[in-house]
């Protein structure tokens, strides 16, 4: 059974990763847990003038937060009424970190979905600050679908991969999974002006491939000046339309998400974009 998490600002962002989800999951028995964090609602509250009232109002907004979520459920059954599904509304009193997290590890959930942007949907911004938050924090896989992006089979994966690191079988699992249901071909791209790798990035490399062994893999290797304009071309030159990246300590993922915005980087997403969180869970 495939658990899934996906957070809500109730934006029609948010809807449009549902969206997303429910096809690409179609084919797999899940259960989607539908959360929604509203402490920030409570607190940055025009009523909010007392402490008296704190009770008071995180009932009050407790309450539209529940209203809110079934319609979502009903929309959901309207466009995806699979008997494949469950799902189950969480109305979190916290921040979306805090939540997310602890669903995470109590559910012991498979992927984190969500839309790159929220309510905001600042045109000039890749990620909007939330996406940013659980890319770095949030210590499971995280998908992130760009808005607007309308449902398309991944039929071509991008796998930038160095194989200095080992990588999680369970993760490598998800993508043989998904890969495998659509008949989906994966790129592995070694960004390097050498053809040749050590031997640890040999069996990192055969490892992957084990994991993915009834999936149709082309390894390609790349001289370019940056990763990221390797990307960028491969994207485009390849029709890739699902990406995904590895985030562990020092890794090229973490750098960029550290960086005062990301758009700096100049990695432009305009695919649905899987991070796989080689980092242990806190």
């Amino acid at each position: 059974m495939r658990k899934i998490l996906i957070p809500t600002d109730f934006s029609e962002n948010a809807m449009n990763a549902i969206r997303y989800a429910l096809e690409l999951f179609k084919y797999e028995k899940s259960i989607f847990y539908i959360m929604h964090a509203y402490a920030d609602e409570v607190y940055d509250h025009d009523a909010l003038v007392s402490r008296e009232i704190l009770e008071e109002l995180k009932e009050i907004v407790k309450n539209s937060c529940i209203v809110e979520l079934k319609d979502t459920l009903k929309i959901i059954d309207q466009i995806s009424p699979n008997p494949r599904h469950e799902y189950r509304v969480i109305p979190a009193f916290g921040t979306l970190i805090d939540e997310a997290n602890a669903i995470v590890d109590s559910e012991n959930i498979d992927v984190l979905i969500m839309g790159t942007k929220g309510k905001r949907n600042d045109q000039n911004l890749t990620f909007g600050s939330n996406t940013l938050q659980v890319l770095k924090y949030v210590k499971c896989p995280v998908l992130a679908i760009p808005s607007g992006y309308k449902w398309e089979q991944p039929k071509n994966v991008l796998f930038p991969a160095d194989y200095f690191l080992p990588y999680k079988r369970r993760e490598l699992k998800l993508v043989s999974t998904l890969t495998k249901s659509f008949r989906s071909t994966v790129h592995l791209l070694h960004v390097s002006k050498h053809e040749k790798i050590s031997i640890r990035q040999e069996d990192n490399k055969a490892f992957l491939k084990e994991c993915l062994f009834d999936t149709d893999i082309k390894s390609h290797t790349m001289a370019s000046d940056t990763l990221t304009e390797a990307i960028n071309n491969f994207v485009e030159s390849h029709k890739i339309d699902f990406l995904i990246l590895v985030n562990s300590r020092h890794s090229y993922l973490e750098n960029i998400l550290y960086q005062s915005t990301i758009d700096k980087i100049g990695l432009h997403i305009k695919i649905p974009f899987l991070t796989m969180q080689n980092l242990q869970r806190y």
